[in-house]
């Protein structure tokens, strides 16, 4: 963790209280959340359903991820009282309000790396 007063914090915050897409970008952004969004976006999912479609998230990592995500209010957890005990993630209304942000920036994902791929192959053609 670094410090909250340190100039790259300050910066960071500066950026984001002004820049709606910056604001975004920090919910969203990271490697990881995308991953469990995209999971999460087809509906509701066990912890365990979540760690094991995940390959090479560790368990650290997927639960902090999960609590960065709930208390950005963009998905709930929900424990059930049973033995073993059952815990389930879904998507919030507003989490749900930001599939076609999510769907947008899928597919120009994919568009670019369709395209760079493609460029990779012409430069090692020539």
């Amino acid at each position: 963790m670094r410090k909250e007063t340190s100039t790259n914090a300050l910066n960071e915050k500066m950026i984001s209280d002004s820049c709606g897409m910056a604001y975004t970008l920090g919910v969203l952004g990271g490697r990881w959340k995308p991953a469990i969004l995209c999971r999460l976006m087809h509906g509701t999912m066990r912890y365990g359903e979540l760690k094991k479609s995940i390959e090479g998230i560790s368990e650290r990592m997927l639960v902090a991820q999960l609590r960065e995500l709930e208390s950005d209010g963009i998905i709930r957890r929900q424990v059930f009282p049973e033995v073993p005990p059952r815990v389930e993630y879904e998507m919030t209304e507003l989490g749900l309000s930001m599939q076609s942000v999510i769907a947008s920036m899928s597919d120009w994902g994919n568009m670019h790396r369709s395209l760079s791929q493609k460029r990779v192959g012409d430069e090692a053609a020539v």
